[in-house]
């Protein structure tokens, strides 16, 4: 069985050979498992942090990096919590090169107005 980070690791590195239209596809479903990968994360985030105050969610946002305010409801704040972990997995930073790649060449996920 095929991991997300597996998938997604696959799908970057079939990418540069990829013409627009497969790599619509390959960004499609690229962004299908970062988006799956990030929510299973703040899932088990969420479950983890159960016990936590909302001060001290905020203060664990903020000490990771994220910009937060007091005014966030607590599944914000788990989330951004998820985002900044989830962005610095190998899945996550395969998935941003690969779409930043795909960018470079014109393609993207969101059509152009």
């Amino acid at each position: 069985m095929t991991t997300t980070t597996q998938r997604i690791l696959d799908l970057a590195a079939a990418a540069p050979a990829s013409h627009d239209e497969v790599l619509v596809l390959l960004l499609r479903e690229a962004n299908e498992l970062y988006q799956r990968g990030l929510d299973d994360l703040r899932h088990t985030l969420a479950a983890r942090f159960t016990g936590l105050s909302r001060g001290d969610l905020v203060a664990a946002v903020a000490a990771a990096g994220m910009p937060c305010d007091a005014s966030q409801d607590r599944d914000e704040l788990v989330l951004l919590l998820a985002l900044a972990d989830w962005e610095m997995t190998p899945a996550a930073l395969a998935y941003s090169e690969m779409a930043e790649a795909a960018a470079c060449r014109g393609v993207c996920l969101i059509p152009e107005e």
